[in-house]
């Protein structure tokens, strides 16, 4: 990967600093390639001076680690002027001219300590692995073990701050391949809406249809209206899905730099009748009977059809609570529908709501209580701490009733969004059941999901 503009400049400050401390030369050279066995190319990254390196293809200089080299041996080529070297850890370099002088180097063998030390390569290592050279040099001094150590230490830091640059490029190209990917089921997404749409009118309009054929005193017309009824939250939750999905393709392909339309489109997206502003519900208000009244009748059908027995308990006179009457709706349907899927034929379905002046949790304020309890198998232990986690199952999973475990983790985020509570029992909670029929359902066995809603006041 080629180094980025940010990396490049701290490669210039640091040789600043080798330059600051006397180097008429200074330079850093990351290698190209990193195979074993074979040579790596050096490319000049930073250089002082700039017109002092000539391009790879006119050198043929090469550096050869030694063997007690703590790095991997990979021959390189050294495309730049060079000093002669000691003979180190980091082996020697075959010598040339030095830069600015057109005079050959006299003193090329290690005899010579002096001018041996007139130049500094040090190997830029991260994990026994080179990954580039910095080379510093001067004529009028040798470089002592102050200078030496500084060297190191910036060698050091370039070679941790090469390793996050390649990290930080490789993980801009794998969220670009992430963003061709989403791009693509954004696409297929909307194809599949699009398709969606026209069954879903057609459903709508059969369902109308039916409903004005029949005679009120049919029982049939519940269930027409109840099929016109459904298409309709149908289309509302289409619609919701089409601007999420919408607003999700449009981020995007937002270039970088965005980030204010990316939360305007974010709070788009919150405000839908699956994720509410807590500010927002508390101006909203809605009677719990009225929301139930459509579910009971859809439920009544499925459950007769199923051959359960369902019984809801609903007082006439209760107060309005503060929440939103779609989001309630998505709670309470999901309640009552997993009660329906997990119940087996021959059980009983009670659904008790009361206004009550203190919660379960012995909390002062008053609030309405919305109670749900079946007679199916309940709930294992170890899947109660995990029931409201999403797409969390347990052991419903290995039954061949279908779920995405989405259900009450949906419900459970709405009931806190509109400050209520949302508790569940099992076996079943005796408190919620019909005093004359408790004998119909079991206290070993069922489940009881009670939802408390504030009163709006």
């Amino acid at each position: 990967m080629p180094a980025s503009s940010e990396f490049v400049k701290l490669c210039r400050s640091q040789v600043a600093i080798a330059v600051s401390l006397g180097a008429t030369f200074s330079a850093v050279y990351l290698t190209r390639e990193m195979v074993s066995g074979s040579e790596a190319k050096l490319v000049p990254i930073a250089v002082y001076p700039e017109n002092s390196v000539e391009s790879p293809e006119n050198q043929g200089l090469t550096l050869q680690p030694s063997e007690s080299s703590t790095a991997k041996p990979v021959p390189r080529r050294l495309a730049a002027p060079v000093f002669a070297v000691e003979e180190s850890t980091v082996g020697a370099i075959a010598p040339d001219r030095l830069p600015g002088n057109g005079r050959q180097n006299q003193c090329q063998g290690p005899e010579n300590l002096w001018q041996q030390r007139l130049q500094i390569v040090t190997p830029m290592i991260h994990e026994g692995s080179v990954m580039g050279l910095l080379v510093c040099g001067r004529q009028d001094r040798p470089w002592n073990d102050r200078e030496e150590a500084t060297m190191q230490q910036i060698a050091r830091t370039l070679a941790l701050a090469c390793i996050l640059d390649q990290r930080s490029q490789w993980m801009h190209q794998e969220l670009s391949s992430v963003r061709q990917i989403q791009a693509q089921v954004y696409d297929t997404v909307q194809n599949l809406l699009h398709q969606f749409k026209s069954p879903l009118t057609a459903l709508r309009t059969f369902g109308k249809l039916l409903a004005r054929r029949l005679v009120p005193e049919d029982k049939n017309r519940n269930v027409a209206f109840s099929i016109v009824r459904e298409s309709d939250r149908l289309q509302e939750l289409l619609s919701q899905f089409d601007r999420t999905v919408d607003t999700g393709e449009a981020n995007l392909r937002l270039p970088s730099g965005t980030s204010e339309k990316a939360r305007s489109n974010a709070e788009l997206i919150q405000h839908s009748p699956l994720s509410l502003s807590p500010a927002a519900n508390l101006a909203e208000s809605c009677c719990v009977a009225e929301v139930l009244k459509p579910l009971l009748i859809s439920a009544g059908a499925i459950a007769s059809e199923k051959h359960l027995s369902l019984v809801a308990d609903i007082p006439a006179d209760l107060p309005p609570v503060s929440a939103n009457d779609r989001a309630l709706r998505e709670v309470l349907s999901n309640l009552i529908d997993n009660a329906l899927k997990y119940s087996p034929a021959g059980c009983q379905i009670y659904i008790k709501v009361t206004a009550k002046g203190d919660r379960a949790t012995h909390r002062p304020s008053p609030a309405v209580a919305v109670a749900v309890s079946d007679t199916g198998a309940g709930i294992p232990p170890q899947d109660l701490e995990h029931l409201f986690e999403r797409h969390y199952r347990g052991e419903k999973a290995q039954t061949e009733i279908p779920g995405t475990g989405l259900g009450l983790a949906i419900a459970r985020d709405l009931v806190r969004q509109m400050q209520g509570e949302i508790e569940v029992f099992s076996p079943v909670n005796p408190e919620w059941l019909p005093p004359a029929e408790t004998h119909l359902y079991p206290t070993d066995c069922g489940t009881t999901f009670v939802l408390w809603l504030p009163l709006n006041q």
